[in-house]
Order: structure tokens, then C-alpha cells, then sequence
């Protein structure tokens, strides 16, 4: 059993940690317009580690997953259902040149 010295440490360590969980400035804590500024911040991150140079583009390259696939069962791309978009990307592209 604790002593009453351990018990009133326990409660100041207690009130310290949620005093300091309270200030800490967390994303979950910050107003919404940050949060969404932030959010805007990382999507442009991800779009130039992926390659893209400003936006998403047009044509095949703006296409979702989904929607490549469905572009190449319309041109009668085999092999399509086990591609990556890189792949689908190319495949599209390339089919609609010859076409």
C-alpha cells in the first residue's frame, strides 16, 4: 500500500501531465483553417514526391485508378486488372495514339 507522500506525488504527477496535455498544441488542438492549410501543404508534398510539377494535369495522368481501368476495358487493354496506375497511365496513352 502506498504511503499518503506517495499518493499526494501520484496526484501532483497527475495534474502536471493533463496541465501540460492541455497547452500542448497539438493538430488535433489547432483551429480549423490551420488543420486544412496544413492539409493542403502535405497534398502538394505528396503530388511533387510523386512527380507532378503543379496539379494533378489532364488526360490519363489525372485519371483515378478506377477510372483507367475502366478506360482500357473500353479500349481493350489486356492485362489491365493487374496493372499500377503508372502502368494503366501508359497503356492508355499509348492505345489512344495508335487509335
Amino acid at each position: 500500500m502506498a504511503t499518503e507522500k506517495q499518493r499526494q506525488a501520484a496526484r501532483r504527477n497527475v495534474k502536471k501531465a493533463q496541465t501540460a496535455s492541455r497547452r500542448k498544441r497539438t493538430i488535433a488542438n489547432l483551429p480549423s483553417s490551420t488543420k486544412s492549410a496544413l492539409g493542403r501543404e502535405g497534398a502538394k508534398a505528396a503530388a511533387r514526391k510523386r512527380g507532378a510539377s503543379r496539379g494533378t494535369g489532364s488526360g490519363a495522368g489525372a485519371m483515378t485508378v478506377a477510372e483507367l481501368r475502366r478506360e482500357a476495358a473500353r479500349l481493350g487493354i489486356n492485362g489491365r486488372s493487374k496493372m499500377g496506375k503508372a502502368q494503366l497511365v501508359r497503356a492508355v496513352a499509348q492505345k489512344r495514339r495508335t487509335s
